[in-house]
């Protein structure tokens, strides 16, 4: 059974339609891309799952043993507070491991900001911490708003090889973008969405590729 399931999923802002009927399942040991342009209804379908609002139909089932972090595209912290700070502040708040969040801060690098002022960090570690802070309790699903946008290629790839292990030890990742190559075979399942339908959804084990898969989903739109 799927982790996050959502069923007929629909949101309405007046007469905008930004979800339309979305059937989709969030499953552990897998990273899960939804594509699609901007203003496609990915960040929508994100902050249903996280109850941030409401959905105007369908059904959203999420387990009640289940924990579930998130980042979205403006990293969120406390800009006055070191980075050193932010974490201890986080961590307590969640009931964060110890160990965990050494090994978190650790593998992403931030040991050598640890003292800096979080809002004057460059976008690189921002986005760094943001991440750090989204995994802080380890959740067992964690769901990302394009989380490589405006990154140097070294620091994509860092973050990438960071889910990709996060996945490997057993969690969900569930990332919207509009840059599927940069994550490479770090993907295992792609849905593309278009105008907040769920034009389609595939495991990578039955496509060529996500990319070519995405290419010609959107050629036949």
């Amino acid at each position: 059974m799927p982790d996050i399931e959502l069923t007929g999923v629909r949101k309405r802002y007046g007469d905008v339609v930004a979800v339309d009927g979305v059937d989709l399942a969030f499953r552990d040991d897998e990273c899960h891309a939804l594509v699609g342009p901007n203003g496609s209804g990915k960040t929508t379908l994100l902050r249903l799952v996280l109850g941030l609002t409401p959905a105007s139909g369908g059904e959203i089932r999420v387990p009640d043993d289940r924990t579930v972090g998130c980042a979205f595209q403006t990293p969120s912290f406390y800009p006055a507070l070191t980075v050193a700070e932010n974490l201890d502040t986080f961590g307590a708040f969640v009931g964060a491991d110890d160990e965990w969040l050494a090994e978190v801060t650790d593998r992403l690098g931030l040991d050598v900001v640890r003292g800096r002022v979080a809002g004057d960090l460059s976008g690189g570690f921002a986005r760094k911490l943001d991440l750090a802070l989204a995994v802080a309790r380890e959740p067992d699903v964690l769901l990302l708003d394009e989380p490589l946008g405006a990154l140097d290629d070294v620091t994509r790839d860092e973050l990438v090889a960071f889910l990709a292990d996060y996945r490997d030890a057993g969690h969900g990742v569930v990332v919207s973008t509009h840059d599927l190559a940069a994550f490479g075979p770090t993907v295992d399942r792609v849905t593309v969405v278009r105008d907040g339908r769920q034009v389609a959804t595939a495991h990578v084990t039955e496509i060529d590729s996500p990319q070519a898969f995405c290419r010609a989903t959107f050629a036949e739109e």
